[in-house]
């Protein structure tokens, strides 16, 4: 694609642009904190293709300064329907500090990696400001900080409890989740002139009394008594938390004074037909040409990566992928990823290597239950804790097919694999699950690893899993087995990579010690370590803040900084106390 062709496709960001195109209006104006990389991994860029496939005139404005005279907010002027708000690919607070709550030195969204191009709440902070400069402008706000944040949640940062954001920010409607579907009607009520109120996976905050509890809606205890009841709150996100993993949810109400917060239950997940579509729109799979000469170090991470599928089942209490993505996995059609595969090698950059095939959990392709039915009946937030729903399907013979159609494609050399895989998705206590089983860790062993090999045990103490709802152990001591069986057998001079997490509630100085003299864990370099940051809408999160698991026990939480510090200090073995 020559230069001249590749800014044709691309959204305009400026003035100048939208003059280019002989537009005299814009139907919608995107705000992000990322810079715009017009890529199927970036969220602002695949709802900006999605509206335009539906006709609307989109504008992009990637990380305004909000700290000047707000330029960047009025120089596209007034979208005939609404301003769209995200913080970017990630909640900007996660961005910008580390787990000790000191201030990043980096960004990776950000040309050259240069940090401070956002401010802390993105999502507030912009919205505001639109709301300041338009008050009578509708501000739709989405991606992942609006919405890990649309109910009273824990924040880290601040250390208590936030409302929603709707009530922080002012924004109009919020969407939650993966906002393909909910975009589209979004754009097309406000375009007819019809009530918000009903769309599906959208949140909104509204003035008077709140509807009374009944068949679908249920009312939670309310953002004033949360703050004052820590048990109420752990009460409040246990119905969150199992609503979110239901099918069918029901409408949830959190009352404010002088009104409530009403979260509409999401679409049904997506076919495997719109996923499809939603993957063949004409991304350039590029920065802006604005970015031209800068490198923007995520695009390096994302532009040979395939996502396969979407959402995740495992439930792990510190993770926020399934309140986001949700828990059931919407797959990809082998043709649709194939033809990706051919346009990736297509591009000018693409040296035969693709950097990740994967998703959330990289083999959870394919799967579900046997019986939909039962999944419709389920609210359990793991199909993988505390055991293995007998009902999930685990074969990875679909997945093995893929990874072949791939490798197959000319101009591919390697096929990488840079997410996590659950490995109890196909070991238990006594081995592989099935024929797949092993066939399927021989081939990542063998074809898809650049020599580390990555797993995520994130602990060794049972007792800490347990509130982690990860397996136990003793299966990582089976993985260990199997994995350096294959690489004796093939001659491969490869290493396991263990991740695991410090400071997470229930795990104590004590526990730290137990795992860097952990005996498994003997030849291995302890060097991935990730110090426990609480993020908004995580189980995990909500023990941090309160002391307790979600029934109610008490449970030991480490709050100090400098305990924090020790007990990361002991996966590396030289620290070892």
């Amino acid at each position: 694609m020559t230069e001249q062709t590749q800014s044709a496709y691309m959204f305009p960001t400026s003035v100048k642009e939208v003059e280019r195109l002989g537009w005299d209006y814009i139907d919608i104006i995107l705000f992000s904190g990322d810079a715009f990389i017009d890529h199927p991994a970036s969220g602002t860029a695949m709802i900006a293709r999605v509206l335009q496939r539906e006709g609307w005139r989109v504008a992009v404005v990637p990380q305004p300064n909000w700290q000047d005279d707000l330029r960047d907010f009025r120089k596209l002027g007034v979208p005939r329907l609404f301003f769209g708000v995200n913080s970017g690919a990630m909640d900007s607070m996660v961005n910008h500090y580390t787990a000790a709550k000191r201030l990043r030195s980096n960004d990776a969204y950000t040309p050259g990696g240069q940090a401070g191009h956002r401010p802390d709440y993105a999502v507030t902070v912009y919205t505001r400001i639109l709301k300041h400069l338009y008050p009578d402008v509708l501000v739709v706000i989405g991606g992942i900080e609006a919405s890990l944040r649309r109910l009273t949640h824990y924040d880290y940062w601040a250390d208590r409890l936030f409302p929603s954001v709707l009530v922080d920010s002012g924004a109009d409607l919020l969407i939650y989740g993966m906002g393909e579907r909910p975009v589209v009607a979004a754009a097309r009520a406000i375009a007819a002139g019809d009530d918000l109120r009903g769309i599906p996976q959208t949140a909104f905050f509204s003035d008077g009394p709140c509807p009374a509890a009944g068949d679908g809606t249920i009312v939670l205890h309310g953002h004033e008594r949360v703050c004052r009841d820590k048990d109420a709150f752990t009460e409040d996100f246990n119905v969150e938390e199992r609503e979110a993993n239901r099918l069918h949810a029901s409408t949830l109400i959190e009352p404010y004074p002088g009104g409530y917060v009403q979260v509409n239950p999401p679409f049904p997940p997506e076919t495997t037909e719109e996923l499809d579509s939603y993957y063949a729109l004409p991304f350039t799979r590029q920065p802006h040409p604005r970015y031209r000469g800068k490198d923007i170090p995520a695009w390096e991470m994302i532009k040979n990566s395939l996502t396969i599928h979407r959402g995740c089942f495992g439930g792990c209490s510190f993770c926020t992928i399934a309140a986001h993505q949700g828990k059931f996995i919407r797959s990809r059609s082998p043709e649709s990823i194939v033809a990706e595969v051919e346009r990736m090698t297509a591009m000018p950059h693409f040296k035969g290597i693709i950097s990740d095939v994967g998703a959330p959990t990289a083999n959870m392709y394919g799967l579900r239950g046997r019986d939909a039915s039962r999944c419709a009946r389920c609210s359990r937030p793991s199909c993988l804790f505390p055991s293995r729903c007998p009902n999930m399907e685990h074969s990875h013979k679909a997945l093995l097919e893929l990874y072949s159609r791939i490798t197959a494609v000319p101009g591919v050399r390697k096929a990488f694999i840079g997410r996590g895989i659950r490995y109890d998705l196909f070991l238990d206590k006594d081995g592989f699950l099935d024929e797949y089983s092993e066939q399927y860790l021989r081939e990542v062993v063998t074809r898809h690893t650049s020599g580390w090999f990555k797993v995520a045990p994130e602990h060794t103490e049972d007792h800490v899993l347990r509130l982690m709802s990860k397996p136990s152990f003793a299966l990582f001591s089976v993985l260990r087995r199997e994995f350096s069986r294959i690489a004796a057998r093939e001659r491969l001079p490869y290493r396991i990579v263990p991740y695991f997490i410090s400071s997470h509630p229930g795990c104590t100085l004590q526990d730290m010690k137990s795992l860097s003299k952990n005996k498994e864990l003997r030849g291995i370099q302890l060097e991935q370590v990730q110090d426990f940051t609480p993020t908004p809408m995580t189980a995990s999160s909500v023990m941090f803040y309160t002391g307790k698991d979600l029934s109610g026990r008490p449970v030991f939480v480490e709050r100090n900084i400098e305990g924090k510090k020790i007990q990361k200090s002991l996966f590396f073995r030289k620290n070892a106390l």
